[in-house]
């Protein structure tokens, strides 16, 4: 989509915004808010730019003869960019945001990344690759090691875990408990550990996805923290926004089964894994845990594809937490996108290179 965005010019960007305002709007509309700006726009320079927004699937086209009115598609709304911060100075029940869960949304989850982020992406994979070639085999125990230390922390930290990187180390390398923490926290962060070393255990049974096997992780995330284990039950309310997930486990079981089933199709690893945990985390399958299902899930299949892992170490728990209730609100991945994006580079920069 990065580079079509590049292919418009300075009237079509302008009916985008004013779609983006409208929502839906005949021909005619259109035409006299454009003539305001620009009094030499006629009627077939604007049919010419829907039918060129028409093909980029930037917009859709609903309605028949003087009916016809154009909507924004789905698409560009999963991809357009966002100015974050302004949305996030409205309170969460002024924001104006989808509150349920969309049915449709695993149909449009198609080129997400442009064509300069799949060639960035596959360069940093081909850079890892050469990486983990040279490095003995003691090193990479300690890289990984390494890693594990630094997810466990700052997963943990997003969930709100008060554990420092240096306690976690010590917890995670010498069992030694920090004082001053509940038990829960540093469970919370063993089970990470324990997760990981799961899956790398199993590396290339997470070529494909089942709900069996997000059920695992999630059981092995979560053990002794007092959450039920399987999918949930009852409604749950999310922290910070409106958002409702689905609340019958036979639709939760139903979404969950078809995202499994739209990742497994997908041929982008990448995609697969940035879908997976945003689904994850917008159905919320479990009583609690998701996102860190999500995040051990995505980086399972990064794994069982032979690409460096994700620890998250220099995202910013509010930044996170942002893109995923974006993602919830307007199901807009732009952001989330970004972040995976800038924290795979960060991996691959960081860890498992040569001294």
């Amino acid at each position: 989509m990065g580079l079509k965005f590049n292919q418009l010019n300075k009237r079509q960007e302008e009916i985008l915004t004013i779609l983006d305002k409208k929502k839906n709007i005949s021909v005619s509309e259109l035409i006299i808010l454009l003539i305001k700006k620009d009094k030499k726009v006629s009627r077939i320079t604007v049919v010419r730019d829907l039918n060129k927004l028409l093909k980029f699937n930037f917009i859709k086209r609903t309605g028949r003869g003087r009916g016809v009115i154009y909507q924004l598609s789905e698409q560009y709304n999963l991809l357009k960019r966002f100015d974050v911060n302004n949305y996030f100075k409205i309170g969460p029940d002024q924001r104006n945001a989808k509150k349920s869960y969309d049915f449709n949304l695993l149909d449009i989850f198609k080129d997400i990344f442009t064509a300069e982020e799949k060639n960035r992406l596959q360069q940093l994979v081909s850079e890892y690759r050469e990486n983990i070639k040279k490095l003995p085999v003691d090193n990479f125990k300690r890289e990984f090691e390494r890693l594990v230390i630094e997810l466990s922390w700052k997963s943990s930290s997003i969930e709100g875990n008060t554990y420092t990187l240096l306690e976690t180390e010590s917890l995670i390398k010498q069992n030694k408990l920090a004082q001053g923490h509940k038990k829960e926290e540093s469970t919370m962060i063993l089970n990470h550990k324990k997760t990981l070393d799961y899956i790398r255990k199993n590396t290339s049974a997470f070529k494909k996805m089942t709900v069996a096997k997000l059920e695992d992780i999630h059981f092995l995330l979560t053990e002794g923290l007092g959450i039920a284990r399987g999918l949930r039950k009852a409604p749950v309310g999310i922290t910070g926004t409106a958002y409702r997930p689905l609340d019958n486990i036979f639709q939760i079981r139903e979404a969950l089964e078809k995202t499994c089933e739209a990742i497994n199709k997908e041929k982008n690893v990448f995609i697969k894994a940035v879908v997976l945990m945003v689904m994850i985390a917008y159905i919320q399958p479990f009583d609690d845990g998701n996102k860190r299902t999500g995040r051990l899930s995505a980086n399972a299949i990064l794994m069982a594809y032979n690409i460096c892992p994700l620890s998250y170490r220099s995202v910013s728990e509010e930044e996170y937490k942002k893109a995923v209730i974006l993602f919830y609100e307007q199901n807009n991945i732009s952001y989330f996108k970004d972040l995976f994006v800038e924290q795979f580079e960060f991996a691959v920069k960081n860890y498992f290179r040569s001294q």
